[in-house]
């Protein structure tokens, strides 16, 4: 629907509630927009913000909440920086549609959800705000996209919605994943394949959900002509859970796995080929006939199968797998280990998209401060004002606009736990220099407060920039660099990694777990340079899931933008470095054998090594 004066919009809400209006009259939106008025009495035409809840408040609905929150954390974290360079913000909201995660986008569009109260703690359940992505998705338990003038009130039209249901390891409404754009230029056709991003990103937190709820059963992963499902069951073979795919393929009720049914009754394999991390199986129906490949993984009390039951699992173990077979990134997981709990800062650098935070929160996890928050904030997204007030929070009536019970601000919500700052090399000067005052006296001035506020946090930055030149320069202040940099990790951009290919292998498994690559689109992948590094790759292959036909993505399927011109020398560079250090690898760092194997000579070796700045794991 085109846009629309206000007067006009509410005269075609009336005229579509009356089946008056050339529409279908079937269609979800007409049926939605039938409810709020005869249902829910609700006026198209009323002004004013959603309701929003106080922080206390907001405490209290989100603790049941707790672990869904945790647990669909990270995806909600990547969907958001996928989405955010197109103006979207992403939610999480509970069943009755109060958001109680939130990630806004960068800079003007942030100011647009918050003006408009589009955060955390607002409800936008159908039965006050009218029809509405979040609101009707949960009243109809369905995906649904409401673009711009398919509000129900005139004064979101503005606004273009894709939201999909959150449902638990029991197949029940647990919440819905929200994405809005406030762009303008953004077609319905782009906000179509952004639902379809969301509603992959939604069935991969269901996954964790369950995985997390039934992290002591085994999990077998069922194929199926609507997507996988997931089934958990015990060490006798009897069926303990299902998630909601598993029950409509398998026609389960809470009945029958309440009965403790056996599991031969709907799929067989040979279990004892299933002893892996994650093995791959070939599965039967009851009747034998096949079934397709599906996977089979072991309770997390049996994982660690190469190990005594007495040793505990190391909990630098996601560092190690983030640095794969990359020898730079080894040693630095090294000196990571070596500094242990110390409450040393910690400076990333790295290209945007080489997973800067997803290396901080596994820092935050191998530390004496994972049982506390991890808290982040990127200094790039968000204008100088709003970064003010959301890193050092404020007092009740600081400002005009400021939330009545005020706002702790993120510095004191990691309290004991670790604060990250990404591109904390956009950072005004200004706060730059507030920040470290809180570093160098372990307390924090809120906006309005009379008295500070002592915190105990860890810090780690990250940035793209080269902060020493840029202290050097006098646009980031040389003492608090110093203070940043207690300890400085490279991550390599994805061109760069020795095990790229072990990178490209693992993140096709992830973001399309039922598919396979054709021989040309893993050529098409190998030969990429990926200027947007992990973020770019796991866009890519997470799209091409989406649109790849009988689970086979095809080179057609990737999303690759041409990238060379001026790019193309420093790729050959990093192709000559890549060699390099597999070469390295190959060799355990033997230089002398290496340099054969490469058909150079030693000198040679070692000058490009100093040229390419290779470190070699020691």
């Amino acid at each position: 629907m085109a846009s629309l004066s206000a007067s006009n919009h509410v005269a075609r809400v009336l005229s579509v509630a009356n089946h008056v209006a050339d529409v279908d009259a079937s269609s979800r939106i007409a049926n939605s927009w039938r409810r709020c008025l005869v249902s829910h009495k609700l006026d198209p035409a009323r002004q004013g913000p959603p309701q929003t809840l106080t922080e206390a408040e907001i405490r209290h609905v989100a603790e049941p909440m707790e672990e869904t929150i945790r647990l669909a954390t990270p995806e909600l974290d990547d969907l958001a920086r996928v989405l955010r360079d197109a103006g979207y913000c992403v939610n999480l909201a509970d069943v009755n549609a109060t958001m109680l995660f939130s990630r806004l986008p960068g800079e003007a569009d942030a100011k647009m959800f918050l003006d408009w109260k589009i955060y955390t703690g607002s409800n936008f359940a159908e039965t006050f705000e009218g029809t509405n992505g979040l609101g009707t998705a949960l009243a109809e338990e369905k995906p649904i996209l409401v673009h711009r003038d398919e509000h129900f009130r005139a004064q979101w039209h503005m606004f273009s919605c894709a939201v999909a249901p959150l449902f638990d390891q029991a197949g029940r409404l647990a919440g819905a994943v929200n994405i809005t754009s406030c762009r303008e230029d953004l077609e319905r056709t782009a906000h179509q394949l952004a639902l379809a991003v969301t509603m992959e990103a939604t069935r991969r937190m269901e996954g964790a959900i369950f995985r997390g709820h039934f992290r002591n059963a085994w999990i077998a992963t069922v194929p199926g002509d609507g997507g996988s499902g997931l089934l958990a069951y015990d060490d006798d073979r009897r069926i303990i859970g299902a998630c909601r795919s598993a029950r409509a393929l398998l026609g389960l009720t809470d009945g029958l796995i309440a009965s403790g049914i056996d599991l031969s009754r709907y799929i067989k394999f040979d279990h004892h080929a299933a002893r892996g991390a994650d093995e791959v199986v070939e599965l039967r129906r009851a009747d034998g006939s096949a079934l397709g490949q599906g996977h089979v993984a072991p309770p997390l009390r049996a994982r660690p199968s190469t190990q005594r039951r007495d040793v505990p699992v190391d909990r630098f173990d996601s560092l190690h797998r983030l640095a794969g077979r990359d020898p730079a990134l080894i040693k630095s997981v090294k000196r990571l280990r070596s500094i242990g709990d110390h409450n040393l800062p910690v400076l990333l650098y790295g290209e945007t998209g080489v997973g800067k935070d997803v290396f901080a929160r596994a820092i935050h996890a191998a530390s004496n401060r994972a049982r506390n928050h991890y808290v982040a904030l990127n200094c790039a997204a968000m204008p100088e004002s709003l970064i003010d007030a959301e890193l050092f929070g404020y007092e009740a009536g600081a400002f005009t606009g400021a939330r009545r019970d005020g706002s702790k601000g993120l510095i004191v919500q990691a309290d004991g736990g670790t604060l990250f700052l990404d591109e904390i090399g956009d950072m005004p000067i200004a706060l730059q220099t507030r920040l470290l005052r809180v570093l160098e006296n372990r307390e924090v001035w809120p906006l309005g407060a009379l008295k500070p506020v002592p915190v105990d946090i860890r810090l780690i930055s990250a940035t793209h920039r080269d902060l020493g030149r840029m202290a050097e320069e006098g646009a980031f202040r040389a003492d608090l660099y110093f203070r940043l940099r207690g300890m400085e990790v490279r991550l390599p951009a994805l061109r760069e990694r020795a095990d790229r290919d072990d990178i490209i292998r693992q993140i096709a498994r992830e973001e399309a777990p039922d598919c396979r690559l054709s021989d040309e689109a893993w050529a098409l992948l190998a030969a990429y340079p990926y200027p947007g590094n992990m973020r770019q790759l796991r866009h890519v292959l997470r799209l091409a899931g989406c649109t790849a036909e009988d689970g086979v993505i095809m080179d057609a399927d990737l999303d690759l933008p041409p990238f060379g011109g001026r790019a193309a020398e420093p790729d050959l560079a990093a192709a000559e470095r890549a060699t390099i250090i597999e070469a390295l690898r190959k060799h355990g760092g033997r230089v002398t054998e290496a340099a054969r194997a490469l058909k150079l000579s030693r000198a040679t070796l070692y000058r490009k090594i100093k040229q390419l700045k290779i470190e070699t794991a020691q």
